[in-house]
């Protein structure tokens, strides 16, 4: 019997050698049966029949042999058991496939489709099969624990550390018992896991749970209390690297040190702690304002107090802060998000106030306006808020917008997302994806998801399915979370599988509070309550590491979601946070905390290599940063031309609800795209005999139009982005007026067309009247006979118009000067507008999740879209055309304009130079294009300095 064991156990141990055979013969053989398909390549067919039959056989032993391996070497758990079901399920499709391509090819007319199916369907299995061999092999994390903040951060610095503080004691306190338990069970889930874990049974031996290591496996008891040389698991961690039956098998054996604190342990009665295992670093809740040094002599600043003693340790010597000209320029960016006029600039640089900078941070931050429309794009990518609905999920964009014109608290904002108001429910609201999905992107967990990364720089979406492999949070703290947000009890899904337990309504951090409530609505109460309190420091850290990230190039902590990271200096965090609370969370005041101390006027430092500004950092300054999306477009719209006619969100709009208008076309029954050329259109309406104080008209013709009042031509224009306002008081009459309307459509084919229109008359009385353009105008595709501009034309044969700006033919926005309302808007932000080609492949998320970073890096598709785009090259051409109609053909004052304006400075001598060589005397615009384009590529205008 012994010696049948011994030959199963090695017939067992040649499983991991026999199961590449079937992974590389079926897959290559799938790869190659997709070139045959369609009659091709039929030469490959022979070689594919044997790889085909060979990898059946293989996959066959190696099921066979890797249930030998699981009998023999008590091997045990559920992802052995997946393993196990799954690796038989792909010998007998295997075998079934070679049976059907056997019988296929011994038939007359050969029909391979039955046989081509199974064998995709084997090699799906195979895969599947192999991950969660790869899993038993390596561990589960053996992929992700390389991806980038994914690293190791487990050390044995923190055994040695604890085992000097205890070995000096006669007894243990019940608190050094807890720190010793911990540390014990934090060594176990690193070094043990892999192989004895719930998943991972190997000897029966479990330990991950206070049951397992107690119960033991089937050497014996793996603890006995107080007895370590009794205990299996200490007599086997102490044995030599040789030994066949040392622990662990896999990986670093323990350190000294790390064996004689698990003896401590067990000596000292293997104490389990009741509270949870923190096998990942992690954050302290509670913030405690530091104290500020008082002996640093010429600053003031607490921020660069703190710094200071930074640089101290560091050897590092403060350098000189940038200039005026520098300054204001990266203020204008950071702040508003635009660049500063030129006539601004020359008044700040003269300006010999000493504390200029101060006050210009002020002025900057009081423009509601401006500062608003450059932080929205910020707010946007945090909260994931775009200008549409998708799958249920509404935007919160008319909330976002009012919140940060009135600078509301930050823990207001918190409040009202978490428990919303009016406007606001879409952040917790998720998008309900079709078909079927996992559990863990059900709306409740995606609202768990969202506040954990957004808010509390916590990765929530790993333990969405498991226990994360990246922190400390649990399968159960997901889901308590997620069911906050449920009007049912949750039932855990372990890798979107049902366990048969059920959640309990809990927040992340319990020890802040409780959370418990009958109904949703009481329990989104009770969070947002739980979250804005000073003891949650987390969420306070959070957003000034974000800021702090925005205004200088990299976070205090990295990368920004994950706040349990140690920070480059913890002091100037819980300085800068504390601070931040003790102003009523004001988001204004934390933005000027930073860009009014020194060390946001250093210069920029440039990193060169990643791990100097990644895994080695030190700070030095601000990091270099790459113009965003929006702050790029805009100061292209602010120098050349605008970039953007429409926007998805007007905060200027009156709410006029016009509607885009056009005669209606029609193929086969069905409402088509209108055919290019000119459709007339009219729209009769009455005046009192009340005294009028002002009557205007807007309007906008895609492509082109001609307007008549009452006969008489008013107005044409041939640039649909452009809104034309006119006063047509004198031309209004009492009783009965008449608008008419000659609309072009150009083109070769059929494309979208439309009249959008608005006519307001205030009366003396102060009644007004508002005509717009709907459904109620008629038309006619032919050209009317007679006069038909007139007020007595006879339309009643017309036809009622279309609305063409819903559903399939909604082609536009929202245009910015489609307003009675005065506004000092020359272009349209870039924030306001629906995502763009453009602004896509510069960088701009597309926000169906939180965006908390934007990479930096330039990419090859903007490099295309900004040497060869033909929405870019529009631009500078229609900016050319502009040029030299305001300034002339005078290349001088051009490029002295055009340097003024882009890098708030005059030309040198050898750029005035090569720049006039460039336009000649007489610039055309092919010319003017080119000078464009080489003075927006340049690194100083595409970077803030």
């Amino acid at each position: 019997m012994d010696t049948l064991n011994w030959v199963l156990q090695f017939l067992g141990r040649l499983h991991p050698l026999f199961v590449h055979f079937p992974v590389g013969l079926l897959v290559v053989a799938l790869l190659l049966e997709i070139r045959t398909i369609g009659g091709k390549r039929k030469g490959l067919r022979e070689g594919i029949n044997y790889m085909v039959y060979i990898g059946a056989g293989f996959a066959v032993f190696s099921a066979l042999f890797g249930w030998f391996l699981k009998t023999q070497d008590e091997y045990s758990g559920d992802l052995v058991d997946n393993h196990q079901y799954t690796g038989i399920a792909t010998a007998v499709l295997s075998l079934i496939t070679a049976i059907i391509l056997r019988n296929a090819l011994k038939k007359a007319t050969i029909n391979l489709k039955a046989y081509r199916f199974m064998l995709f369907i084997t090699v799906i299995l195979l895969t599947i099969t192999g991950h969660l061999g790869a899993n038993l092999t390596h561990g589960e994390d053996y992929l992700t624990a390389i991806l980038p903040g994914n690293k190791e951060v487990y050390t044995a610095k923190e055994s040695s550390v604890l085992l000097s503080e205890l070995k000096g004691n006669s007894e243990l306190s019940d608190l050094q018992k807890d720190k010793l338990s911990l540390e014990v069970r934090g060594l176990f889930a690193h070094k043990c896991y892999q192989c004895h874990s719930e998943n991972k049974q190997k000897g029966e031996l479990v330990l991950e749970t206070k049951r397992g290591v107690f119960k033991g496996g089937k050497s014996g008891l793996a603890v006995v209390p107080g007895k370590p040389e009794e205990s299996e698991i200490y007599k086997r961690i102490i044995l030599s690297a040789n030994d066949k039956k040392v622990m662990p098998t896999k990986g670093k054996l323990l350190t000294p040190d790390e064996i004689a604190l698990v003896k401590l342990w067990i000596k000292e009665g293997a104490h389990w702690s009741d509270k949870a295992v923190k096998v990942f670093p992690e954050a302290e809740l509670a913030l405690v304002k530091p104290e500020l040094p008082n002996n640093i002599q010429g600053i003031t600043h607490p921020i660069d107090k703190l710094v200071a003693i930074y640089f101290d340790k560091n050897n590092l010597d403060w350098q000189e802060v940038i200039n005026d000209r520098a300054f204001i320029r990266r203020a204008y960016m950071d702040a508003i998000g635009l660049l500063p006029e030129p006539s601004v600039v020359k008044d700040f640089i003269n300006d010999n106030n000493p504390n200029k900078r101060e006050a210009l941070v002020d002025t900057l931050l009081n423009d509601n306006q401006n500062y608003t429309q450059h932080w929205l794009s910020f707010w946007n990518d945090l909260l994931r808020n775009d200008y549409y609905s998708v799958g249920g999920k509404k935007q919160i964009t008319h909330w976002l917008y009012s919140s940060l014109m009135k600078n509301k608290s930050y823990d207001q904002l918190v409040t009202e997302l978490v428990n919303p108001v009016k406007g606001s429910e879409g952040f917790i609201k998720g998008i309900k994806w079709r078909g079927v999905v996992n559990a863990s992107q059900r709306t409740e967990m995606q609202a768990a998801q969202n506040i954990g990364q957004s808010l509390m720089g916590v990765n929530v979406k790993c333990a969405s399915c498991h226990n994360s492999f990246i922190s400390n949070l649990t399968l159960d703290q997901a889901y308590g979370f997620a069911t906050i947000f449920s009007d049912s009890i949750l039932e855990l899904n372990r890798c979107d599988k049902p366990i048969g337990k059920l959640a309990k309504p809990n927040f992340l951090y319990p020890e802040l509070g409780s959370v418990d409530g009958e109904t949703v609505k009481d329990r989104l109460l009770k969070l947002s309550e739980v979250m804005v309190q000073r003891a949650n420091g987390r969420l306070y850290r959070t957003i000034a590491n974000r800021f702090w990230d925005r205004l200088m190039g990299r976070g205090i902590v990295e990368p920004l979601d994950e706040m349990d990271n140690t920070p480059w200096d913890a002091m100037v965090l819980d300085w800068l946070s504390a601070d931040f609370i003790d102003s009523g969370s004001d988001l204004k005041h934390l933005i000027k905390r930073i860009m009014t101390s020194k060390v946001y006027q250093l210069p920029m430092v440039n990193y060169k290599k990643e791990e100097d500004l990644k895994t080695k950092y030190v700070f030095k300054g601000p990091v270099t940063r790459r113009l965003s999306a929006e702050q790029f477009s805009d100061a292209v719209s602010q120098i050349i031309a605008p970039l953007y006619p429409q926007v998805a969100f007007n905060p200027n709009g009156d709410d006029i609800k016009a509607i885009r208008i056009w005669h209606l076309e029609e193929e086969l029954g069905r409402v088509v795209l209108p055919e290019p050329g000119k459709r007339y259109f009219r729209k009769s309406f009455n005046v009192s005999k009340e005294t009028i104080k002002k009557g205007e008209v807007l309007i906008s013709v895609d492509n082109s139009y001609v307007l008549y009042l009452n006969g008489k031509k008013i107005l044409q224009n041939k640039n649909w982005k452009v809104v034309d306002k006119i006063d047509i008081t004198s031309h209004l009459k009492v009783g009965k007026n008449t608008i008419a309307i000659i609309g072009e459509n150009e083109g070769t084919i059929a494309n979208p067309a439309g009249i959008l229109f608005a006519l307001k008359i205030d009366y003396a009385s102060g009644k007004s009247i508002l005509l717009k353009s709907d459904k109620s105008w008629v038309s006619s595709r032919e050209l009317p006979e007679a006069n038909w501009v007139a007020v007595e034309y006879d339309d009643s044969s017309w036809r009622k118009v279309r609305n063409y700006s819903t559903r399939n033919f909604k082609n536009w926005g929202q245009l910015l000067d489609f307003t009675f309302k005065p506004h000092t808007e020359k272009f349209a932000r870039a924030s306001l507008v629906k995502q763009h080609p453009f602004m896509k492949a510069l960088g701009r998320p597309s926000r169906e999740i939180v965006t908390t970073s934007r990479e930096d890096q330039a990419t090859l598709l903007q490099a295309l879209e900004l040497t060869n785009g033909e929405f870019f090259n529009g631009i500078l051409e229609e900016g050319a055309q502009s040029w030299l109609k305001n300034y002339g053909e005078d290349s001088r004052v051009i490029v002295k304009n055009l340097y003024q304006k882009a890098f708030n400075r005059e030309p040198s001598s050898e750029e005035k130079t090569m720049m006039l060589n460039v336009l000649g005397k007489n610039p055309k615009q092919e010319q003017l294009q080119d000078v464009f384009w080489a003075v927006l590529m340049s690194p100083e205008f595409q970077f803030i300095n």
